[in-house]
């Protein structure tokens, strides 16, 4: 087996990535593992960067180095438009507490609360990147489509799925995780990333 150290802490973002490595038959030798299970001593890697392809390659790097094995990352969020693209790389921390999903959702709402529902056009963006020990890098990005809507609707997903409205109308929270992996961003990201896992880390 390939060990493949996910250079995250988020258990949610960790399941997705070892259903969809699970689905490629061409991966079935890759063991998809987090850092803070397999690797503990791992510290944190602050993501001082301003992009989502320089905040993935930050940390993907630093743990290949640390553990000595390829290591994959990926930095996403949500950019509204009418905020600019904020959230952005500052999703995960948008009221201030990384991680506190409902504090983030009720400040982003109130920041759009005067903007007309058909004006809360938004997008999931992910920057997935594979670093080798080596310094070898590969990225990929992914995205979805939708809108911010105010009602908070599905039990599945983490962030701000229960408020990204996709175009047939359902939440991203609303979907079950097979589906979500079908449509998602970081769906995309890791299959628009399956052929440099296939060469780089071999069979």
């Amino acid at each position: 087996m390939t060990t493949l150290v996910l250079a995250t802490r988020n258990e949610g973002k960790l399941r997705e990535m070892q259903q969809l490595v699970a689905q490629d038959p061409a991966l079935a030798h890759v063991e998809v593992v987090s850092v803070a299970t397999a690797f503990p001593e791992v510290e944190d890697v602050v993501e001082s960067g301003v992009t989502f392809l320089e905040n993935s390659a930050l940390k993907a790097h630093a743990v290949a180095k640390a553990t000595g094995l390829p290591a994959i990352a990926d930095d996403s969020g949500l950019a509204v438009e009418v905020l600019g693209g904020c959230p952005g790389v500052f999703s995960a921390r948008w009221s201030g507490t990384h991680g506190a999903d409902q504090a983030n959702i009720d400040l982003l709402l109130a920041q759009t609360a005067d903007v007309p529902a058909e004006r809360l056009s938004a997008k999931f963006v992910c920057c997935v990147v594979l670093a080798l020990p080596d310094g070898t890098e590969r990225s990929r990005t992914g995205e979805v489509l939708g809108r911010i809507s105010r009602d908070q609707r599905g039990d599945n997903g983490f962030g701000y799925d229960p408020i990204f409205e996709l175009p047939d109308g359902r939440s991203m929270a609303q979907l079950g995780a097979q589906e979500k992996n079908a449509i998602s961003h970081r769906g995309k990201a890791l299959r628009a990333l399956r052929p440099d896992l296939a060469e780089l880390l071999g069979s």
